[in-house]
């Protein structure tokens, strides 16, 4: 089994939520979909499609403007949630302390954490890759639970760039053997990062890929559903 998910970011609408789901619902896979929407989309008919939120506070209540809390998402049905994307380490500061804890408040709630890991185009080019994605997950990752490991290369995400299969395999390994040494047995480790209807399929037959996280192609049925017929 494969691991299917979509990130909408800050995109899509109610009836744009419905038409997708309702197509996601007639699909028979032996994959797993979830779809992580924005907040204002978590509520509502899922038509049995799992559903992710794409943040969590790292606080249980409180006078914190603007975030949403685990109990808050576990009202709405929430079962996954991204924490950590590449985009909220860039554009919100988080560091690897928020992200453990945000994990842990997700776990608290009975949520998994789906947690992203990915290097820099300076820290890529460096040739610093493994030495960052090693410390990203030592202190990103939870106390205890289940959780899913996203390596998400961050000079790759849209900028229509896909790193090799070699270089997919190499990080996905050290992730691996990384957990391993940490006496996790077992934790799904993903690959996102310009995943299309082209590549999907190479992409999820890379030893130790466990599926995809994907972007701006989870919006439309038309580059969505060819990325889960690859895979199946």
């Amino acid at each position: 089994m494969k691991f299917i998910i979509g990130n909408w970011k800050m995109n899509g609408n109610l009836d744009e939520k419905n038409t997708i789901l309702k197509k996601l619902s007639s699909i028979h896979t032996k994959n797993k979909i979830i779809m992580c929407l924005p907040f204002t989309l978590l509520c509502g008919k899922n038509y049995g499609i799992n559903i992710g939120a794409q943040d969590i506070s790292e606080n249980i209540n409180g006078a914190y403007t603007g975030d949403i809390s685990g109990q808050m998402l576990k009202d709405s049905g929430v079962k996954y949630v991204l924490v950590g994307h590449s985009e909220r380490r860039l554009y919100h500061n988080e560091n690897n302390k928020i992200i453990k804890a945000k994990a842990n408040a997700a776990i608290k709630n009975g949520i998994v954490p789906i947690i992203c890991i990915g290097e820099t185009a300076k820290e890529h080019n460096n040739g610093r890759t493994m030495s960052i994605i090693k410390k990203m997950l030592l202190e990103s990752i939870p106390d205890s639970g289940k959780y899913i490991i996203a390596y998400e290369p961050r000079w790759a995400i849209g900028k229509n760039v896909t790193p090799s299969e070699s270089e997919i395999s190499s990080v996905h390994e050290t992730i691996f053997k990384t957990l391993q040494k940490l006496g996790v047995k077992k934790a799904p480790v993903i690959y996102g990062g310009n995943v299309n209807p082209k590549n999907a399929q190479q992409i999820t037959g890379i030893k130790n890929v466990d599926g995809v996280l994907i972007g701006r192609a989870s919006l439309k049925s038309d580059t969505l559903l060819p990325i889960i017929k690859a895979i199946d």
